[in-house]
Protein backbone atom coordinates (compact mmCIF):
# COMPACT_ATOMS: atom_id res chain seq x y z
CA UNK A 1 0.00 0.00 0.00
CA UNK A 2 0.93 3.67 0.03
CA UNK A 3 2.13 3.56 3.65
CA UNK A 4 5.74 2.75 2.74
CA UNK A 5 6.01 5.08 -0.25
CA UNK A 6 8.05 8.23 0.25
CA UNK A 7 5.41 10.55 -1.17
CA UNK A 8 2.42 10.87 -3.46
CA UNK A 9 3.49 11.51 -7.05
CA UNK A 10 0.97 13.51 -9.02
CA UNK A 11 1.11 14.22 -12.74
CA UNK A 12 2.82 17.22 -14.23
CA UNK A 13 3.37 18.99 -17.50
CA UNK A 14 1.57 21.35 -19.78
CA UNK A 15 -1.92 22.01 -18.35
CA UNK A 16 -3.11 22.82 -21.90
CA UNK A 17 -1.54 19.70 -23.38
CA UNK A 18 -3.15 18.07 -26.37
CA UNK A 19 -1.45 14.82 -25.32
CA UNK A 20 -1.69 13.08 -21.95
CA UNK A 21 0.43 10.03 -21.14
CA UNK A 22 -0.92 7.75 -18.41
CA UNK A 23 1.39 5.17 -16.87
CA UNK A 24 0.99 2.60 -14.16
CA UNK A 25 2.54 3.96 -10.96
CA UNK A 26 5.67 5.83 -9.90
CA UNK A 27 8.87 3.83 -9.77
CA UNK A 28 11.68 4.02 -7.24
CA UNK A 29 13.26 7.21 -8.62
CA UNK A 30 9.87 8.88 -9.16
CA UNK A 31 8.95 8.12 -5.54
CA UNK A 32 12.21 9.58 -4.27
CA UNK A 33 12.05 12.71 -6.47
CA UNK A 34 8.29 13.29 -6.37
CA UNK A 35 7.99 13.60 -10.16
CA UNK A 36 6.54 11.20 -12.74
CA UNK A 37 8.70 9.50 -15.39
CA UNK A 38 12.13 10.69 -14.22
CA UNK A 39 13.75 7.25 -14.06
CA UNK A 40 15.04 5.00 -16.84
CA UNK A 41 11.55 4.34 -18.26
CA UNK A 42 10.92 8.09 -18.37
CA UNK A 43 14.15 8.72 -20.25
CA UNK A 44 13.24 6.04 -22.77
CA UNK A 45 9.74 7.55 -23.09
CA UNK A 46 11.17 11.03 -23.79
CA UNK A 47 13.53 9.63 -26.42
CA UNK A 48 10.73 7.71 -28.16
CA UNK A 49 8.34 10.68 -28.05
CA UNK A 50 10.92 12.90 -29.73
CA UNK A 51 11.69 10.24 -32.31
CA UNK A 52 7.95 9.89 -33.02
CA UNK A 53 7.65 13.65 -33.59
CA UNK A 54 6.00 14.47 -30.25
CA UNK A 55 7.47 17.09 -27.92
CA UNK A 56 7.61 15.79 -24.32
CA UNK A 57 7.47 19.40 -23.08
CA UNK A 58 4.03 19.78 -24.68
CA UNK A 59 2.59 16.70 -22.94
CA UNK A 60 1.09 16.02 -19.54
CA UNK A 61 2.39 12.87 -17.82
CA UNK A 62 0.77 11.05 -14.94
CA UNK A 63 0.11 7.61 -13.50
CA UNK A 64 -3.05 5.71 -12.69
CA UNK A 65 -1.75 5.01 -9.17
CA UNK A 66 -0.05 7.86 -7.33
CA UNK A 67 2.28 5.94 -5.01
CA UNK A 68 5.13 3.46 -5.41
CA UNK A 69 4.30 -0.08 -4.31
CA UNK A 70 7.37 -2.24 -3.74
CA UNK A 71 9.11 -5.07 -1.95
CA UNK A 72 12.71 -4.99 -0.80
CA UNK A 73 15.50 -7.34 -1.86
CA UNK A 74 17.67 -8.89 0.81
CA UNK A 75 19.22 -7.38 2.79
CA UNK A 76 16.91 -4.40 2.19
CA UNK A 77 19.05 -2.95 -0.60
CA UNK A 78 16.72 -2.38 -3.57
CA UNK A 79 13.05 -1.49 -3.77
CA UNK A 80 11.42 -3.70 -6.43
CA UNK A 81 8.16 -2.69 -8.11
CA UNK A 82 4.98 -4.62 -7.30
CA UNK A 83 1.86 -4.33 -9.43
CA UNK A 84 -0.91 -2.23 -7.89
CA UNK A 85 -4.18 -3.88 -6.94
CA UNK A 86 -7.64 -3.01 -8.20
CA UNK A 87 -8.27 -1.44 -4.79
CA UNK A 88 -5.27 0.86 -5.21
CA UNK A 89 -6.31 1.81 -8.75
CA UNK A 90 -9.83 2.57 -7.50
CA UNK A 91 -8.53 4.61 -4.56
CA UNK A 92 -6.45 6.78 -6.93
CA UNK A 93 -9.10 7.13 -9.66
CA UNK A 94 -10.51 10.47 -8.39
CA UNK A 95 -7.09 12.09 -8.91
CA UNK A 96 -6.73 10.67 -12.42
CA UNK A 97 -10.29 11.72 -13.23
CA UNK A 98 -9.55 15.26 -12.05
CA UNK A 99 -6.34 15.43 -14.10
CA UNK A 100 -8.29 14.37 -17.21
CA UNK A 101 -10.94 17.01 -16.51
CA UNK A 102 -8.37 19.79 -15.97
CA UNK A 103 -6.14 19.03 -18.95
CA UNK A 104 -8.87 17.92 -21.40
CA UNK A 105 -6.36 16.26 -23.75
CA UNK A 106 -7.18 15.54 -27.36
CA UNK A 107 -5.44 12.18 -27.06
CA UNK A 108 -4.42 9.88 -24.21
CA UNK A 109 -1.54 7.45 -24.63
CA UNK A 110 -2.22 4.53 -22.32
CA UNK A 111 1.11 3.13 -21.15
CA UNK A 112 0.62 -0.49 -20.16
CA UNK A 113 -2.00 -2.83 -18.80
CA UNK A 114 -2.48 -1.21 -15.39
CA UNK A 115 -3.18 2.21 -16.91
CA UNK A 116 -5.54 0.56 -19.39
CA UNK A 117 -7.42 -1.26 -16.66
CA UNK A 118 -7.65 1.91 -14.56
CA UNK A 119 -9.13 3.83 -17.51
CA UNK A 120 -11.07 1.16 -19.40
CA UNK A 121 -11.85 -1.63 -16.93
CA UNK A 122 -10.52 -5.01 -15.91
CA UNK A 123 -11.09 -6.64 -19.31
CA UNK A 124 -8.49 -4.36 -20.97
CA UNK A 125 -5.63 -6.24 -22.67
CA UNK A 126 -2.88 -4.04 -24.10
CA UNK A 127 -1.72 -6.73 -26.54
CA UNK A 128 -5.11 -6.83 -28.24
CA UNK A 129 -5.39 -3.09 -28.96
CA UNK A 130 -1.92 -1.56 -28.84
CA UNK A 131 -1.09 0.92 -31.58
CA UNK A 132 -4.72 1.61 -32.48
CA UNK A 133 -6.75 4.77 -32.03
CA UNK A 134 -9.74 4.04 -29.83
CA UNK A 135 -12.70 6.16 -28.75
CA UNK A 136 -14.08 5.27 -25.34
CA UNK A 137 -16.27 6.71 -22.62
CA UNK A 138 -14.11 7.53 -19.59
CA UNK A 139 -15.53 9.21 -16.50
CA UNK A 140 -18.47 10.57 -18.49
CA UNK A 141 -16.40 12.00 -21.35
CA UNK A 142 -15.66 10.64 -24.81
CA UNK A 143 -11.87 10.23 -25.09
CA UNK A 144 -9.49 9.22 -27.87
CA UNK A 145 -6.77 6.84 -26.77
CA UNK A 146 -3.77 5.00 -28.17
CA UNK A 147 -2.77 2.06 -25.96
CA UNK A 148 0.80 0.80 -25.94
CA UNK A 149 3.18 -1.00 -23.63
CA UNK A 150 4.77 0.71 -20.67
CA UNK A 151 8.32 1.89 -21.45
CA UNK A 152 9.64 -0.18 -18.53
CA UNK A 153 8.60 -3.32 -20.44
CA UNK A 154 10.94 -2.25 -23.25
CA UNK A 155 13.78 -2.02 -20.73
CA UNK A 156 12.98 -5.53 -19.45
CA UNK A 157 12.60 -7.10 -22.93
CA UNK A 158 15.04 -9.75 -24.05
CA UNK A 159 15.17 -8.09 -27.50
CA UNK A 160 15.12 -4.42 -26.54
CA UNK A 161 15.56 -3.14 -30.08
CA UNK A 162 12.49 -4.96 -31.38
CA UNK A 163 10.48 -3.94 -28.30
CA UNK A 164 11.58 -0.32 -28.74
CA UNK A 165 10.64 -0.30 -32.43
CA UNK A 166 7.15 -1.59 -31.57
CA UNK A 167 6.78 1.05 -28.86
CA UNK A 168 7.97 3.74 -31.26
CA UNK A 169 5.51 2.58 -33.95
CA UNK A 170 2.66 2.94 -31.42
CA UNK A 171 3.78 6.47 -30.53
CA UNK A 172 3.90 7.36 -34.23
CA UNK A 173 0.23 6.31 -34.42
CA UNK A 174 -0.41 8.80 -31.59
CA UNK A 175 1.52 11.52 -33.43
CA UNK A 176 -0.56 10.96 -36.61
CA UNK A 177 -3.77 11.00 -34.56
CA UNK A 178 -2.87 14.43 -33.21
CA UNK A 179 -2.14 15.66 -36.74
Amino acid sequence: MHLHATRTVFGEGNADARLMLVGEQPGDQEDRKGKPFVGPAGHLLDRALKEAGLDPADAYVTNAVKHFKFTRTEPRKRRIHRAPTLREMTACSPWLERELALVEPELIVVLGATAGKALLGSSFRVGQVRGTVMEEEIHGHRERLVPTVHPSSVLRAEDRDTAYQGFLADLKVAARALG
